[in-house]
């Protein structure tokens, strides 16, 4: 069962990201400050939940937190810093455009650069274990969706309606057989000739 961090701090910030893996489109972070009251049994990992859960829970929480903000990192920007810093970019962006400050940021995974001094925790796999990350991750994962089905509709040939950017094997049939879009990160080219 997902927790909450602690009963004694008010505004802790979950943090995750979505699209780290992806051969194009943006990478993706979200930071969700839940009330303490706060729990929906549907909530958990973005991974383990289905898209119709996803996009039933995106509006909830959006609703129902007390403050949330999602930020992009767009392909160039991967390009010129790497896929790690992109994330920490984005979850800094993501940061950057909360009202409220938060007391603690808890960040899915095991690495992130400290942000304006505020405490933070990395937590491996942190996204099935509390209940802030989770949700980010939720917000994460449904707004780059949502922005994969547009660019997929620019670009129908590479399946990114399924994919959502991911190195499925229609996609990567497509970029050898149609090339690279702007969409893709140029960075990433080197690894097509493995699969």
């Amino acid at each position: 069962m997902l927790q909450r961090y602690s009963e004694n701090m008010e505004n802790i910030a979950g943090c995750d990201e979505a699209g780290r893996g992806c051969l194009c489109g943006p990478v993706v972070a979200a930071v969700v400050i839940l009330p303490q009251e706060f729990f929906h049994k549907d909530l958990d990992d973005s991974k383990k939940t289905s898209q119709k859960t996803r996009d039933t829970l995106k509006p909830i929480i959006e609703k129902e937190s007390i403050d949330y903000s999602v930020a992009f990192v767009k392909p160039k920007e991967i390009d010129k810093l790497n896929i790690l810093k992109s994330s920490i970019l984005a979850m800094h962006r993501a940061l950057d455009a909360l009202d409220i400050k938060p007391s603690l940021i808890l960040v899915d995974g095991n690495r992130f650069d400290r942000y304006k001094k505020i405490k933070y925790k990395t937590v491996v796999k942190g996204d099935s274990k509390y209940l802030s990350i989770a949700a980010a991750s939720i917000l994460a994962k449904t707004h780059r969706d949502e922005y994969m089905m547009k660019i997929h509709r620019e670009f129908p040939h590479y399946g990114w309606d399924k994919s959502k950017g991911y190195p499925t094997r229609k996609h990567r049939e497509a970029i050898l057989k149609y090339g690279f879009t702007k969409y893709h990160r140029k960075s990433f080219q080197v690894n097509i000739s493995l699969f």
